[in-house]
């Protein structure tokens, strides 16, 4: 093989017994896995938002952004469940660029997956033990999860994971609601395929064993718009969009049927700012149609401390994506009343 192997790293288990939960952050994560269940199972009529920073790229911006949504949760509570966006690996389409804290846990220094590991689980854990929001990672790489599957309450599979058959078994032995997106190309058997294959038991290999899942039958839907073959972005977040998607779900047989819907990435073109049209959009489309407003259970929105993004240097902006651009705080916070007056 044409590749140096640098050192072994530990396993998942050694990682957990050297910084292991707290009892009171293993409750707060088991009540908002509850919680999370009873809203995509339909016994709740709270509406889920999975928010914030593109990607996680320094402790201590992270975490303050988590502490403002605290305060927000607390006067929105008996509508909205918020699950903080704490994105610790980043897919890159060429391989270029910042792959996340587990790969680089600083953007300005060289990558030390032995660090970001260790740096990633503390950041998920002082969210939990500060702030009592146990929080939502993208599973980028199946094979890293157990490093997080104890602090995590919610996890998404991205478009070009979606097709991966090892993502799909690994998500249907997952403990936590599981959102698989629809793929970059827009195809939505696709997406309903890899919720099929979540949601049903399986015999494969993981971390070197043979394992059998359960099935996950919180495994759900992302809508996150898609890009053709001219490389141009298409939005599927519109009203006919999410009428299609509930009879694709009618015809399918699936368990809880539930969709969240990303107001980012394709959809809004990556231009951050629409997010709060495209936000009220679909709510207005769930206030219109029963079966909608069944089906569409909540929304992934990308925002942080600032508005926008930039580039990763020696001064850098605090509290400023480094990655995709983002809502900044003032309109985040704003947007959150409006969705919680108008459900």
């Amino acid at each position: 093989m044409n590749m140096q192997f640098y050192r072994k790293l530990p396993i998942p288990m050694e990682i957990k017994e050297q910084f292991p939960l707290s009892h009171g952050a293993e409750e707060i994560r088991k009540s908002t896995i509850s919680a999370l269940e009873d809203v995509f199972s339909g016994k709740s009529d709270k509406f889920i938002l999975v928010i914030g920073p593109c990607s996680a790229d320094r402790e201590d911006a992270v975490l303050d952004y988590i502490y403002r949504l605290r305060g927000v949760q607390d006067k929105v509570s008996d509508k909205i469940l918020i699950i903080p966006r704490i994105y610790t690996n980043k897919p890159r389409t060429t391989g270029e660029g910042y792959k996340g804290m587990l790969h680089q846990p600083d953007p300005n220094s060289d990558p030390d997956l032995l660090r970001g590991i260790v740096a990633i689980r503390k950041m998920h854990m002082r969210a939990i033990d500060e702030t009592g929001f146990s929080c939502a990672d993208e599973m980028l790489y199946p094979e890293n999860h157990r490093y997080l599957s104890d602090v995590l309450a919610y996890v998404a599979v991205g478009a070009r994971s979606v097709e991966d058959q090892q993502h799909r078994l690994t998500a249907s032995g997952l403990d936590v609601p599981v959102g698989m997106k629809n793929p970059t190309s827009g195809d939505i058997s696709v997406m309903m395929n890899s919720i099929k294959a979540a949601q049903s038991s399986h015999v494969f290999c993981y971390r070197g064993w043979e394992v059998k899942s359960a099935g996950n039958p919180f495994a759900h839907s992302i809508l996150r718009g898609y890009v053709d073959k001219h490389g141009k972005s298409h939005s599927n977040y519109h009203y006919e969009d999410l009428v299609n998607l509930a009879d694709e779900y009618e015809g399918a047989g699936l368990a809880n049927p539930a969709c969240i819907i990303d107001t980012n990435h394709a959809n809004s073109g990556k231009k951050y700012l629409e997010q709060i049209r495209i936000t009220k959009e679909i709510i207005n489309s769930r206030n219109y149609d029963p079966r909608v407003k069944a089906l569409v259970k909540g929304l992934m929105i990308e925002s942080y401390i600032e508005d926008g993004c930039q580039k990763i240097s020696a001064d850098e902006v605090y509290g400023k994506s480094i990655t995709d651009p983002c809502l900044g705080w003032d309109k985040t916070e704003r947007l959150i009343y409006d969705i919680a007056d108008s459900l």
